[in-house]
């Protein structure tokens, strides 16, 4: 490489990750959050617990295309519908990965942004209609960890089943009475919560829906803190922390392959929406003549062209998280990468066999019916271009992307599962391995750059 082409590159690579970059969060709220986060008891019918499909033994998230919430049983692989409480339809989108979303840096959260800092609204936090805050949550993170435990789907439960899921369906969410204050309550009312609560709040305050949103930032911002990966080190100037395939590639996502158009910042993710052609794969979030489809970000902005458009996921530990895309389209990371060289000719030869999915008996169950119109109509918003690369480059990228792997985080987390929850209910049994995915060489060798 020449002078003035690394000096070029080393213009465009992110700054080093330093203490500055996150919170400190106390231990004791850690601590408190972490037992809360794998406890059911902040789900409807006490079955499910945000670790459910946000493990860490699973790149903190569930290593399936689309989650099986509320209504399923076991982790990962393993996991499927309760036969005396099957789900209607799959969860419509890729649990997200949690890695590092407590940086101070981070400003929108869920794959349509839906969650994001905005001044001019009550708090700063901008929320969905119908979940505005009822105190000021000290982090975007503590806001945004509310959200799941009010969907039907994912933690509530089905109307009919418990008084939770009844004040959801009603929309009584705040206030007394209200879908939080019911959950706040179970909380207080456990022993060895109020008495951490204590220690925190004082024991005259009661518990309120909002401290247990704090308590959840503060673990999952611990927890899935990634910033010791091999790129970390080579970002602080160990310069042998990356292998020169490594380094290769880190040259073409910074350069002629336009990774970082998109990918950039110190997480490489520039929180923004792009339109990448992805598959209509799954129940989407509005009924087509033929299947589910999803909108994206015109969801939350009312602006149909923002439709079909979805937040740019960081890539640290994106090695721990597939499968990948909003809906969960690609398993295997090579195929998400060509995906993005050549949009349009992936979607129009997808075949659902590239996903990994639970298994779910339902009239829902088959995850790809796609309306051509609606095939024409995700095609047409695709905003990236092509680029052309060959196989050697596109494995050189897969080798740098590993190097964002962090090796805490593989292990499994900081602090991974407590041994038990102050519920007493029962914690989720230790996730199976997650299959292989197969390449595809049919698709392989059809899109193959000479």
């Amino acid at each position: 490489m020449s002078l003035q082409a690394s000096l070029s590159l080393a213009a465009d690579l992110p700054a080093a990750v330093t203490h500055e970059t996150f919170p400190t969060p106390g231990t004791t709220s850690v601590l408190l959050g972490r037992d809360l986060f794998f406890d059911p008891i902040l789900s409807g019918n006490r079955n499910i617990s945000c670790a459910t499909c946000h493990h860490p033994s699973l790149g903190s998230a569930d290593g399936m295309s689309l989650a099986l919430g509320e209504g399923g049983l076991g982790l990962g692989a393993a996991r499927s519908a309760d036969p005396a409480n099957i789900p209607p339809r799959l969860i419509p989108r890729n649990a997200p990965a949690l890695f590092n979303l407590g940086a101070r840096e981070i400003t929108t959260l869920f794959h349509d942004g839906r969650v994001s800092r905005d001044d001019s609204t009550r708090f700063g936090i901008r929320m969905p209609e119908g979940f505005a805050l009822e105190r000021p949550a000290p982090t975007l993170l503590a806001a945004q960890a509310l959200l799941p435990l009010m969907s039907h789907d994912e933690m509530a439960g089905q109307p009919g089943e418990n008084p939770v899921a009844d004040a959801v369906a009603a929309g009584e969410i705040r206030g007394l009475h209200g879908a939080w204050e019911m959950l706040a309550a179970r909380v207080e009312a456990t022993p060895d919560y109020r008495r951490r609560f204590d220690a925190i709040l004082g024991p005259d305050e009661p518990v309120h829906i909002s401290d247990i949103g704090r308590a959840l930032a503060n673990f999952i911002a611990y927890e899935f803190r990634s910033s010791d990966s091999p790129f970390d080190a080579y970002l602080l100037g160990q310069s042998d922390a990356l292998s020169p395939r490594q380094i290769a590639g880190m040259t073409l996502f910074y350069g002629k392959a336009q990774c970082s158009s998109c990918h950039s910042g110190t997480f490489q993710t520039d929180q923004k929406f792009h339109a990448l052609g992805l598959p209509p794969l799954g129940p989407g979030k509005t009924r087509g003549l033929y299947g589910g489809e999803d909108h994206g970000r015109s969801y939350v902005t009312g602006d149909t062209t923002d439709s079909y458009r979805f937040r740019t996921p960081s890539l640290r530990n994106v090695t721990l998280t597939a499968p990948y895309g909003h809906n969960g389209a690609y398993t295997r990371l090579e195929d998400m990468v060509r995906h993005h060289l050549a949009p349009a000719e992936m979607l129009a030869r997808y075949t659902p066999n590239r996903a990994r999915l639970p298994q779910l008996a339902s009239p829902e169950a088959d995850p790809y019916r796609p309306d051509p119109r609606e095939l024409a109509r995700i095609e047409a918003a695709i905003d990236i271009a092509p680029v052309t690369l060959t196989d050697p480059e596109v494995a050189a990228i897969l080798d740098f992307l590993k190097s964002l792997e962090d090796p805490v985080m593989a292990g499994g987390g900081r602090l991974g599962p407590p041994p038990r929850v102050p519920s007493g209910l029962p914690l989720d049994p230790a996730p199976s391995p997650l299959p292989t995915p197969a390449a595809g060489p049919d698709l392989l060798a059809a899109l193959a750059r000479p």
